[in-house]
């Protein structure tokens, strides 16, 4: 199959386009910077945020092999802290890049699966865009973008053979932490006492998360399904059990729960 990928120069992208690669599947892949390049992987510069580098990758794909059999969002990045703190630039950044992102690929990708009559498009949500994270609320609300988005897409594609998978995964180890931008304002840790406690209970969970390996081999499986689930979560037991105590408890238990978790009180 011919598979395009959006941000494989590191984590979880890196590792998707070495293991479909290795799975004998032709990967493209876009990047902005990249330390090493994957041998059979073709690489396009690219930049989700540019309408221009979007349009230019997808029909670099299509000229070169004449379908796309699927495509991959995962570009993303995370913007973290108070929301009263996060300025007007960052929100729009967080959706620029994570929720606007993908729809300027699928702007030029669905028009070639539908034609097609066949594909499969695979993006990149969140746990965090199942249930609104504390100080992480610029990222949870892209991805919640992205779920919502994706819902209504596949009911559109459903009459073209293409499927629309949703990826929720839970904390993993990768260098998303360390690119994460966080509200550093110490006015911000003054006015939120718990703020800096919660930080680093955030940031310890993602250190010690499953590794994106793990996640590229659940990708494997699901590229090479005929009839893939409309959502997969992949992440630890706890953080399942978590999507579903938010679908049975009353909405103040949950939120106490979340309280407790991210050491709001």
């Amino acid at each position: 199959m011919v598979i395009l990928i959006t941000g494989i120069g590191s984590g979880f992208g890196k590792q998707m386009a070495l293991r479909l690669s290795a799975d004998g599947h032709k990967v493209y892949g876009t990047f902005r910077s990249a330390s090493e390049f994957i041998p059979g992987v073709e690489y396009i510069r690219a930049d989700v945020t540019d309408d221009e580098d979007c349009r230019r990758a997808v029909e670099t794909v299509v000229i070169r092999e004449g379908r796309i059999d699927v495509f991959i969002n995962n570009a993303g990045m995370g913007i973290g802290g108070p929301l009263e703190f996060s300025s007007l630039d960052d929100a729009r950044r967080q959706m620029d890049v994570n929720w606007m992102g993908m729809v300027r690929c699928l702007h030029f990708v669905v028009p070639v699966m539908r034609k097609q009559r066949c594909g499969k498009i695979i993006c990149f949500s969140s746990i965090g865009g199942l249930i609104g994270l504390p100080f992480q609320g610029l990222y949870s609300a892209s991805k919640f973008a992205i779920e919502g988005y994706c819902q209504a897409l596949r009911l559109e594609l459903m009459e073209f053979g293409v499927n629309v998978v949703v990826i929720e995964p839970g904390d993993f180890a990768t260098n998303f932490t360390a690119k994460r931008k966080s509200v550093a304002d110490p006015l911000a840790y003054q006015t939120y006492k718990c703020y800096e406690a919660s930080l680093k209970s955030i940031e310890k969970d993602e250190s010690t998360g499953l590794k994106p390996e793990y996640l590229a081999k659940k990708i494997s499986r699901i590229v090479s399904k005929k009839r893939p689930a409309y959502s997969y979560i992949i992440a630890t037991p706890l953080q399942k059990l978590s999507v579903l105590l938010k679908s049975i408890l009353p909405a103040r238990w949950f939120a106490l729960i979340l309280r407790i978790y991210y050491k709001l009180i």
